[in-house]
């Protein structure tokens, strides 16, 4: 990549990335209910488990700078060569990672529905079924309308909202400690479920758990993947991949310990409302609840936004390096992959008759684990191949027991949470969540064989006029 091209700060980096503590919305209740006060501990660990895996992801970065993000580290460093299998790897890499960002959009469209059928209550005379296509409708299709001719006038805009939408977790979080109403209490007499014991059971539920936050804490990683486009980037992506991680460090513990301090495991559990309408009425009065409600919305629509374009952008980059047909490689005269929105749209669709965003969130959980998982596979070879090279790279250079570490997190990412994912899915939501999940991830077979096939026959090439990642958010 041209140095003139490498013109981002490292604030705009972090930008990027301050969406990512939305991601916590599915799942306060949630883990709540499994979990009471201890929740707060696992978003912790969770954001620490981040630190490591995305460290590695900023030395692969800056080492591989044509790579498209994590799909583009695994595919070329694991389906390197000729090798079908690894081929095959590689690729099945970026399509889990795929799948662990595309879904987003309908997590958050059913998060739209709940707050405002909470706020709304004359809306809950509607079904919910028409609520949700109603809704995903406007969404979708507004998103595909005003990123199909790029994203050069938008960009800037795209960062703003990034980081205007921390504002309402933050105030709705942090207001409650200031006036006094979070009784500390609620979380030290309600730590953890009487009934938890650390058996079989409980201990694949425990990674169950730790998967499904790990979807939500670890996500910041999109900080590390602009590491070859910063001014500087051995020094700029450590400070926007660090300053990321604190911020969701602080946001996503403020935000469950606020919400169980102020209304009790009871009250998070058995809430009528999302539990953050209940903080900001408690907060603000009934008519806070209103801005908040318009607040909270616009941030999720910018999660969305990130998410859709992310999404659609791993489709095009898994095309040109051929582990996806040509067609979803092909762009539309403004250089936007026009296809893979198309096909992000139809995967939200289908996925909004799942109902709840925790059992979408659980789906999707299982491959962005896998993907996560690969990826430290990656990383551990490539970092073997790095340690016995006597030529030292200007770049991102970790120690080498690091290697060490991402293989342990490759073996906690998969199998472990991958075992638990599938266990917690089959409690909570029957198997519905999980034969989704297996069967978007096996979809990749026939795409890949396809693709192989395309290939051999020459049958057709992707464009490869590709969005530059000055435009991915």
């Amino acid at each position: 990549m041209a140095n003139n091209s490498k013109k981002l700060s490292w604030v705009a980096g972090l930008s990027i990335s301050l969406g990512v503590p939305m991601l916590i919305l599915p799942s306060i209740v949630y883990f709540t209910d499994y979990m009471w006060g201890f929740s707060i501990v696992v978003w912790g660990l969770s954001i620490i488990q981040g630190f490591f895996q995305n460290l590695a992801y900023a030395e692969m970065a800056v080492d591989f700078p044509d790579a498209s993000g994590l799909p583009g580290y695994a595919q070329k460093i694991l389906g390197s060569g000729e090798n079908k299998l690894a081929k095959f790897t590689g690729g099945f890499s970026a399509w889990s990672y795929w799948f662990g960002w595309g879904p987003i959009p309908a997590i958050f469209i059913l998060s739209i529905v709940e707050f405002l059928t909470g706020y709304f209550t004359n809306l809950n005379s509607i079904a919910k079924p028409i609520l949700f296509l109603c809704v995903a409708t406007i969404v979708l299709f507004g998103l595909f309308i005003t990123n199909k001719k790029g994203l050069q006038n938008s960009a800037m805009a795209g960062y703003v909202l990034n980081i205007v939408s921390l504002l309402p977790l933050i105030v709705l979080a942090v207001v409650p400690f200031i006036w006094g109403g979070a009784d500390i209490s609620n979380i030290t007499s309600n730590w953890i479920p009487p009934d938890f014991t650390l058996d079989t059971h409980h201990i694949i539920l425990l990674f169950g758990i730790f998967g499904m936050a790990e979807w939500s804490a670890c996500a910041w990683e999109t900080a590390a993947v602009y590491g070859p486009e910063y001014r500087n980037p051995k020094k700029d992506v450590l400070k926007a991949i660090c300053s990321c991680g604190i911020v969701c460090l602080v946001v996503y513990i403020l935000v469950q310990t606020a919400c169980i301090a102020v209304l009790g495991v009871d009250g998070v559990i058995n809430a009528a409302q999302p539990p953050m309408l209940l903080l900001a009425e408690y907060s603000f009065g009934r008519a806070g609840v209103m801005i908040s409600v318009m607040a909270i919305i616009v941030a999720m629509v910018s999660v969305i936004q990130t998410a859709f374009l992310g999404a659609s952008h791993a489709m095009h980059s898994m095309a040109l390096e051929k582990n996806l047909p040509a067609f979803f490689g092909n762009v539309n005269k403004h250089g936007v992959p026009q296809n893979a929105m198309i096909a992000v749209i139809i995967l939200n669709y289908s996925l909004l008759f799942l109902g709840k965003p925790s059992a979408i969130v659980a789906a999707s959980a299982i491959g962005y684990s896998i993907a996560n998982g690969l990826g430290m596979y990656s990383y551990v070879k490539y970092k073997k191949e790095k340690n016995k090279s006597s030529e030292k790279k200007d770049g991102v250079n970790l120690p080498s027991v690091w290697c060490w570490i991402a293989l342990t997190f490759a073996i906690i990412d998969v199998p472990l949470y991958v075992i638990g994912l599938i266990y917690i899915n089959s409690l909570d939501a029957g198997w519905s969540s999980t034969i989704v999940a297996v069967a978007i991830l096996l979809l990749y077979i026939p795409l890949f064989i396809y693709t192989a096939f395309e290939k051999k026959h020459s049958i057709v090439k992707p464009q490869v006029n590709v969005i530059n990642r000055d435009n991915n958010l």
